[in-house]
This record gives structure tokens, C-alpha cells and sequence, in this order.
């Protein structure tokens, strides 16, 4: 890998790996290989500027815009909700005893209303308490105040999204028209992947405003109440979804030590997660000898994995290089990957910018307005950052 350094304020670096487009096919089908790289050249990607957009923050899990410059930020495990306007954070006051915490499951992914400024609703996806101790991840639906200062609880969207310990509890939010998306964790239980009466290790589509079931999923008539809202099985942690111009909706998710995946979503798709007796986790992360058709990722990590989480579609011909590639952040890999694939979602190679391998574990990207990417940094102890980054020249 050739590392190119352009001095911009000291944050500036492009770098890259490029991923041949004649291993997309090896990495499609999950061999279990990383895949090939050869020399990038970097000359048509721009320069990137990385600034500090808030610091202080402890293990902050996503950011959205409200508009007005300002944003809504959680974190995962002190449950707090904070706005952030030009650096400044404010905690915003809402019933946090709502929130079950523990291990990777807390105040996890945003989703704001589109009609934010009039309804001012905005959605969460964390842990809940249920009785008798037990706990599982939820959907909620809450209303911000006009002074931004609290948040009242407008209801459940959807319950009952599985939790033991807290580990893979997912759980990333797309608004996508009318429909809400939904990322699912397995829970680390090796038959939720593929029990459509389980929403665990799934993609879930449902109606934003009432919750019900999408009505175009493939098992809406199904006697299972579970079952009528899966869009995809066969998943392990979903953390990142991101709908591409076309219309097409991606995911991302970890693998457990080989192959993290970049998957397109096609509905009642099974994409080979089946960890199994127990919770086997030498199984192939899409294993082809299931019954039926299994779909193999557009993109996967090899061996060992990076920890993918969330994604972003880069917008805006100042972008160069950049634009129309999808960015990905990575936890345990530190950094953020754009990656390149053609109009028919076939994988052709990927850049990794040296300005954004230097702020530790990354976990979700998010678009703003002007093209910029806000990303969230995950080291915890009042350690973390969000990030605002955009290109030069």
C-alpha cells in the first residue's frame, strides 16, 4: 500500500487499498480469503479534512441532524441524549429508565422523522426492561421538545426484539419512504438466524407510523406475528444500513473472527448465518450447503474481520473519487473504508484514507446536508468524538 500525504491543517492523508474487481466473484461467494489488493491510484481522490465536531463524549453510538445545525447524539451505555450545536453538547432530558444497558446493547441508532420540523418525533432503537428481570431491544417513537431540552416518550414501535447478555443486539434504523428498516443482532443464539417466529439476526420492515408489518414482506400472511415483519434472515449483528440512489437498501454486519459482510437486501432473502448446535461460530458466516439459496455478500472482510458497523453513500461531485462510494466505518479495524461498486452492485475496490485511521474504533457514518460525513468514534471513558469530515480542493 502506497501512502500519498497531502498537509492540509495536519489532518489531511489520502491512502488507499484497492480490491481487484476480478475477486468480487471469490468474495461474493465467502471462500474465506481476504481479498486481493494491487497498487491504488489515489491521484482522482481528493484530500480529506477530519475536524473535531464534539469531544468529551463517552462511546457515543449515532448522530442525526435536526436542522438549524444541530443534532441529536446517544450514548450507548450511560443512556444519555445529547444535542450538539457547533461543539457544544447539551444533555437533553427524557425517561432513561426506559433504557436497558448492558454489554453491546444500550441507546443505540437514531432515525429522525422526515416531518422533524412540524412533529418533531424522532425514533431510538434500544434496550428495554420487561418483567421478571428480562430485557430485549425495541423501537421507540419520542417527541422533542421546541427548546430541544427533553423528549417525551410517544410509545413503542416495535418490542420483542431478542436480548440474553446484551451481545449482538444490533441495531441499526433506516427511514425508507413510508417504511421503517431494522437491523437485528442474533443475540448470540444460534437458532434465531434462521426462525423466521424469532426477529433476531433478521432485517425487519414495518410501517414508521403504525408499526404494522410492511405489507409487500414475503410472509405478511403468515400465522406468525414475528414472521410478517422479516425482510432478510440469516444475519449475525446488523450495524449498518444505508439505501443507495437506486433505491437499493445495504447492510452491513460483523463476522465472528473472519468475513464481516456488505450485503444487498433482497426481500425474503436468506444470507446463510446458522450458527449451529449451540452457538458454533466456525460455521462460514454465508454457508452455501443450508437449504434453499443463499445470498453471498457484495463485499466480506476475509480473515481476520475489521468489526464493520455503520455506512453512508457518499453524495457531491466534490467528493471526486469518493462520490457514489459507499463509506463504512470499522471498529475493531480503526477506520473508515470507502468502497466502490458498479451499477449492478458488483464490488470493484476500496480506499482507505490514512486522515481517518487515527481516532481509534468508528462506528457510524452519517450524511449531513452540504455532502459532509459525521462519524462517531467508540473507545469510550469520556474518550470520544464526533467527527466532520469533508473533501478538499
Amino acid at each position: 500500500m502506497r501512502r500519498t500525504l497531502t498537509a492540509v491543517l495536519g489532518l489531511v492523508v489520502v491512502s488507499a487499498l484497492v480490491t481487484a474487481p476480478g475477486d468480487a466473484a471469490g468474495a461474493a461467494a465467502g471462500s474465506g480469503t481476504r481479498p486481493a489488493t494491487r497498487q491504488a491510484d489515489g491521484a482522482r481522490a481528493p484530500a480529506l479534512r477530519v475536524t473535531v465536531a464534539a469531544r468529551g463524549l463517552d462511546t457515543p453510538w449515532d448522530v442525526k441532524p435536526i436542522g438549524k445545525g444541530r443534532f441529536l447524539v446517544t450514548e450507548r451505555t450511560s443512556k444519555r441524549l445529547l444535542t450538539m450545536r457547533k461543539g457544544v453538547l447539551r444533555t437533553v432530558s427524557y425517561p432513561s429508565s426506559t433504557v436497558w444497558a448492558g454489554s453491546e446493547t444500550g441507546l443505540m441508532s437514531i432515525a429522525v422523522d422526515p416531518r422533524f420540523k412540524k412533529n418533531r418525533r424522532f425514533y431510538t432503537c434500544q434496550g428495554g426492561t420487561l418483567s421478571g428481570g428480562r430485557h430485549d431491544v425495541r423501537v421507540m417513537i419520542w417527541k422533542l421538545g421546541r427548546k430541544n431540552r427533553a423528549a417525551t416518550l410517544v410509545g413503542p414501535l416495535l418490542t420483542g426484539l431478542p436480548s440474553t447478555s446484551g451481545r449482538h443486539g444490533g441495531c441499526r434504523l433506516l427511514i425508507s419512504g413510508d417504511a421503517m428498516i431494522v437491523g437485528t443482532g442474533d443475540a448470540a443464539t444460534g437458532t434465531n438466524p434462521r426462525n423466521l417466529n424469532s426477529l433476531g439476526g433478521k432485517t425487519l420492515r414495518l410501517n414508521r407510523f403504525t408499526g404494522a408489518p410492511w405489507p409487500k414482506n414475503r410472509w405478511i400472511r403468515s400465522s406468525s406475528r414475528n414472521a410478517r415483519y422479516v425482510l432478510t434472515f440469516g444475519h449475525r449483528n446488523v450495524q449498518g444500513l444505508a439505501q443507495r440512489a437506486d433505491g437499493t437498501v445495504w447492510s452491513v454486519e460483523h463476522g465472528p473472527d473472519r468475513d464481516d459482510e456488505v450485503n444487498v437486501l433482497v426481500p425474503g432473502g436468506d444470507y446463510g448465518w446458522n450458527p449451529v448446535p449451540g452457538y458454533n461460530e466456525n460455521v462460514p458466516m454465508t454457508d452455501q450447503s443450508l437449504p434453499g439459496t443463499q445470498i453471498g455478500a457484495r463485499w466480506r472482510s476475509g480473515f481476520p474481520t475489521l468489526a464493520t458497523s455503520g455506512a453512508a453513500w457518499v453524495k457531491g461531485r466534490r467528493w471526486g473519487q469518493y462520490d457514489g462510494m459507499l463509506a463504512v466505518a470499522a471498529l475493531k479495524g480503526e477506520r473508515l473504508m470507502f468502497m466502490r461498486f458498479d451499477a449492478g452492485g458488483r464490488f470493484s475496490y476500496l480506499l482507505t484514507p490514512s486522515a481517518l485511521t487515527k481516532y481509534g474504533r468508528l462506528r457510524s457514518v452519517t450524511p449531513v446536508a452540504n455532502g459532509d460525513l459525521l462519524v462517531t468514534t467508540a473507545n469510550g471513558g469520556r474518550r470520544d468524538y464526533v467527527l466532520r469530515v469533508h473533501p478538499l480542493g
